[in-house]
Formats: structure tokens, sequence, C-alpha cells
């Protein structure tokens, strides 16, 4: 049994890891970061919401007493949402990096981070650079085991409204219904690469993968995510 903490619950991904998280039997308590409450449909007493719009509190919020042993990190928001490249960057990468720092100084075995296919620090591309930025730095911090997917195209039902993703898991949902084949090495179902997530953690604090990096590309995360939870 096991303490969590994670970031980003109430993102499309991270709705999925919480939701999952507070039903899982490894887990005794979930420490999530949120703006606001994140949603709790069954009332679990697993699950406490650590609030502040100012997000930049959160790192020194991190909880200390209850030692969690694992930090899931699906937080992210795009450009047009943070307000230009340099918001979003304060998101995407000094806030997830300030929250792996308090984790590891807390005593987190664990990390798992939610980053995106084709990261890499030296990509010409923005958002990509960044995800792979974000990716070195938290390698860097030495947890004993740091667990990194690379999801392709999110599909699933999105709250928010982005257009031109729609039109593609349109595209990706018509050629799922004839075979999942045909979009799961480029496309993962949010609750997917949240079950991906979890199966790997657990299965680092079982003790069942070596020390160090465990990167998950999209084939493997399909492969995770078919795995029952338990």
């Amino acid at each position: 049994m096991a303490t969590a903490a994670m970031a980003g619950s109430t993102g499309f991904v991270g709705s999925h890891i919480l939701s999952q998280l507070i039903t899982h039997p490894a887990f005794t308590s979930v420490y999530a970061f949120a703006r606001r409450n994140p949603p709790n449909p069954s009332e679990s007493s697993k699950l406490h919401p650590i609030t502040s719009t100012d997000n930049t509190t959160w790192p020194a919020s991190y909880p200390r007493s209850t030692a969690p042993k694992i930090f899931f990190s699906a937080l992210g928001t795009t450009r047009a949402n943070a307000g230009g490249l340099e918001e979003q960057r304060k998101l995407d990468v000094d806030l997830n990096l300030a929250l792996a720092q308090a984790a590891n100084d807390a005593g987190a075995d664990t990390y798992v981070l939610i980053s995106s296919a084709g990261a890499s620090s030296s990509s010409r591309f923005p958002y990509n650079a960044m995800k792979g930025e974000l990716e070195d730095k938290v390698q860097a911090l030495g947890f004993k085991h740091t667990v990194i997917l690379r999801p392709g195209l999110i599909m699933g039902n999105r709250k928010e409204s982005r257009p031109a993703e729609g039109v593609i898991r349109g595209i990706a949902g018509a050629l799922k219904m004839v075979s999942p084949v045909l979009t799961n090495f480029w496309g993962q179902d949010a609750t997917t690469i949240a079950r991906s997530a979890i199966v790997a953690g657990v299965m680092c604090l079982e003790g069942k993968r070596e020390d160090g990096v465990w990167i998950l590309a999209q084939s493997d995360i399909v492969k995770m995510g078919a795995e029952e939870l338990k």
C-alpha cells in the first residue's frame, strides 16, 4: 500500500489518472495539486486536494509528513491557453521541474511523466523542445525510477475545444472502429495512457523494474494500457 501525489489532475489525461488512482487497491491516499477541486465522483476518502489558483505555491505545499512514494505528472498546457510561449514554458517546464524537485526532496522513489512523442531538447519545434528539456532535467534529479510516457495524438472526449485536433480524432475514431491496430501507433486513448502510467508506476513500486529511466513509446503504452489494474 502506498501514497501517491500528482499534478495535472483536472486535465485530459490527468483526470483519468486520478480516477484510476483513487480506485486502485495499491494506493491508500492520493494528493492532487490543482487550481480547483478535482473531480471525485465516488467521494473517495483517499483523495486529498491541494488547491491554489497560484500554482507557484504548489512545490512548497508538497506533502512531506505522509511522504508519497510516487509522483505522477500529467501537467501541461497549450501556447494559446497560456497566452504565449514563455507563459507555456512556466508551466510545462518550470512548474513541472519544481514539483519534481519537491517530490525528490520529500523522498519519492518513482516519478512518472506524461510527455509526448517527438520530445527532444534539440528539436527545432518549441513544444517538442520543451518536453525534451523537461525529460532531461527530471532524469538528472536521480529518482530511483523515472518513467516517461511518450504518447502520440491523445484521443477521447475533451471538454475544451480544439477544432484541428477534433478533426484528426474523428478520423482516428473511424479507423479504430475498423481496427484498433490502425491507430495504436500514432494515437492512444487518454484512458489507456492513464492506465499505462499507473501499471508502470506500480511495477516500479513493487520492485518489478530495474532502477533507472524507463521510456514508454506509443506501442509500449498500448501494450501496458491493456494490463489490468491490480
